[in-house]
């Protein structure tokens, strides 16, 4: 009889210890896939999101905004994500460091990425040397221009005719105009326009970046500006 009670707890133990394992695998699994579902969810959203800040929002005609030529990238990987943006905080000043090249063949380039796969690179915005403007990617979908600040900050890439990245007078003109119109329509403060190189050290904008007292008269004049489409 004691043997019989033995064997009885023994497997009643087992029966526990056996409950107990499932449920811990159980409570795992349904983890994962709480995590995928999440993650699955994200992925989705941001490929299909609601233009709250509006995937032509720029193209519509506004009082103050530069004339801007829409050309969204084709959806792929390596320049137009469709990743959300987060909260536009800033605005990241960049220069193409390719000398004598147009908006038109940046914008190529970054479209051809989706062929080639040659590197994750894009930019919301780009001036070209005519001060002519092509938007890019939405200002609701991130771009991979300014590593660890592409979720909250529109990228604005700058042409330049020679090896200094001195601007023309032109595209100097557009990116004063158009940096000033996305700080008054976004409700970004002139402090938070800021180089490349304000994020990784990157010597870009180069003219910018040799010459400190041409990057601040350049906020002193996106300032001024930003005054008269606010008066």
């Amino acid at each position: 009889m004691e043997k019989r009670r033995k064997r009885l707890s023994q497997r009643a133990r087992r029966r526990q210890r056996n409950r107990s394992i499932a449920a811990v695998v159980a409570a795992a699994a349904a983890g994962l896939l709480v995590w995928f579902g999440m993650n699955g969810v994200r992925r989705e959203r941001a490929a299909d999101f609601p233009p709250v800040q509006g995937e032509l929002l720029e193209a519509d005609p506004q009082e103050g905004r530069p004339p801007i030529d829409v050309q969204l990238l084709t959806p792929n990987p390596y320049s137009r994500p469709q990743e959300a943006m987060g909260t536009i905080r800033g605005i990241v000043i960049h220069y193409t460091a390719n000398p004598g090249s147009t908006a038109q063949e940046n914008h190529d380039y970054f479209e051809g990425l989706k062929d080639s796969g040659a590197a994750y690179a894009s930019s919301h915005f780009v001036i070209g040397m005519e001060g002519e403007i092509i938007q890019c990617i939405p200002s609701s979908e991130i771009s991979y221009a300014s590593n660890d600040r592409n979720y909250d900050t529109l990228s604005v890439e700058c042409c330049h005719p020679d090896e200094s990245g001195r601007f023309t007078e032109a595209t100097y003109t557009s990116m004063v105009e158009l940096t000033a119109w996305l700080c008054s329509h976004f409700q970004v403060p002139v402090s938070g326009v800021i180089r490349h190189y304000d994020v990784t050290g990157k010597e870009c904008p180069k003219y910018f970046v040799d010459h400190p007292e041409a990057w601040e008269q350049f906020l002193a004049d996106v300032s001024e500006r930003l005054a008269k489409l606010q008066a």
